[in-house]
């Protein structure tokens, strides 16, 4: 993570196959974690997944409508290996399949976390919760190298 300059945002992706769920749950999250502690010109936040989706999973949308997030007009994107190897942080949500270069100079962070799509909604907001406290832990490492 040397290459990046005192004045360059570190970059952030959440990937995952259909970016359909975990990913954009953490995205929404890192968001708020972004705005909160300032760090707005620091952080850049990127998502997607190697095989999008139609759409965010519904049950996804609910969960995250409970904790104060709308996701009703977001849709899964396609992210590139170029793009991930570019970032300072990849976090992988337990289901892809990512193949980086080894030599870029990526911390690759796996979560390996439930998928929530078909799951009940007890279960679903567990899921949430997890991924919260996992993009909090994140952005204490982040704001600490920033800071």
């Amino acid at each position: 993570m040397s290459r990046r300059t005192p004045n360059q945002a570190i970059q952030v992706a959440f990937m995952c196959v259909q970016n359909a769920g975990r990913s954009q749950i953490s995205t929404a999250f890192a968001e708020r974690e972004r705005e909160r502690r300032g760090l707005e010109d620091d952080v850049e936040i990127l998502t997607g997944g190697t095989h999008p989706a139609d759409h965010v999973h519904d049950v996804v949308v609910e969960v995250m409508d409970d904790a104060g997030f709308d996701l009703s007009n977001r849709t899964p994107q396609s992210i590139t290996t170029d793009e991930l190897e570019s970032c300072d942080y990849v976090a992988t949500m337990g289901c892809s399949t990512l193949e980086l270069d080894t030599s870029a100079d990526v911390d690759v962070r796996d979560w390996a976390l439930a998928d929530p799509d078909g799951r009940n909604i007890e279960r679903v907001h567990e899921i949430r919760d997890e991924i919260e406290e996992r993009v909090t832990n994140l952005f204490d490492e982040i704001e600490n190298r920033v800071g």
